[in-house]
This record gives C-alpha cells, sequence and structure tokens, in this order.
C-alpha cells in the first residue's frame, strides 16, 4: 500500500531577484519590481509530501513528528525571517526565485528521507502563485 504523508509549515523570508552580470536595466526589464535593490519579502507556505510503502509494522510512511523536526530544524530555522539574498548561502550564485528556493529545500530534505521514498515539494510565495518539485 503507497501512501503520500504530507506536512505544512511557513517561513518568512525577504529576497530579491535580480542577476549580477545582467545590468539594472536588463534586470528591471525582466524582474520588474521583484527587482527592488532594498528587496521585498513573501510569507511563504510550503507543504512536504513523502510518498512510500506502508511500514506494516507501524503503519507509517514516515514518522510525522520527524518530517516535522526535518523541516524545521533544515528549513525553517534556515529561511525564516532571513534575507536569501544575503543569509542563506544557498542563494550566494543562485537567484533565489520560487522555483530554486523549492529545488534548494528539496535538496536538503532529499538526505534526510530514505531513498525508497518519494519527496516533493509545493511552496507557496502567495496565495496564488505556487512552484511544485519532485525531483530531476
Amino acid at each position: 500500500m503507497r501512501v503520500t504523508v504530507s506536512r505544512k509549515a511557513h517561513f518568512n523570508a525577504a529576497h530579491r531577484l535580480y542577476r549580477k552580470d545582467w545590468s539594472m536595466e536588463k534586470n528591471q526589464e525582466v524582474f520588474g519590481k521583484c527587482n527592488n535593490p532594498n528587496f521585498h519579502g513573501h510569507n511563504y507556505e510550503l507543504i512536504v509530501s513523502v510518498t512510500g510503502e506502508v511500514d506494516k509494522e507501524t503503519g507509517y510512511v514516515i514518522d510525522t513528528k520527524v518530517l516535522s523536526d526535518y523541516i524545521k530544524e533544515h528549513i525553517e530555522e534556515a529561511f525564516d525571517h532571513k534575507n536569501l539574498n544575503e543569509d542563506v548561502p544557498e542563494f550566494s550564485d543562485l537567484n533565489p526565485t520560487a522555483e530554486h528556493i523549492a529545488y534548494i529545500i528539496w535538496n536538503k530534505l532529499r538526505i534526510l528521507i530514505d531513498a525508497d521514498k518519494e519527496l516533493e515539494i509545493i511552496l507557496y510565495e502567495t496565495p496564488r502563485n505556487f512552484v511544485t518539485y519532485k525531483g530531476n
């Protein structure tokens, strides 16, 4: 029996979308107000889903307390109330778009989740704008 277990989380973070190798004009053309040199912020909503076989002994795909702890320690503590461009090393050379943030979250959690389980990240940047990442 394959089941998907999901956990919701939340973090607030600031960022600026821009490329260092582009002119201010090109950054403004491509990223618009998201290119604000003073940054802007979002109240991100995160859904982490793990899919796999239900363990016959425990009845779990993954213990939700363990999943919650992984998210808190590796995502919320790393991103919450941070400037993603300046405070999070993974974005020193990676534009912190929602797509890239979801990718980084997936990679941070993938190494903690058993390899026989599937991992999916859904990241809401706004209530109407979200991305989904399931790995390569």
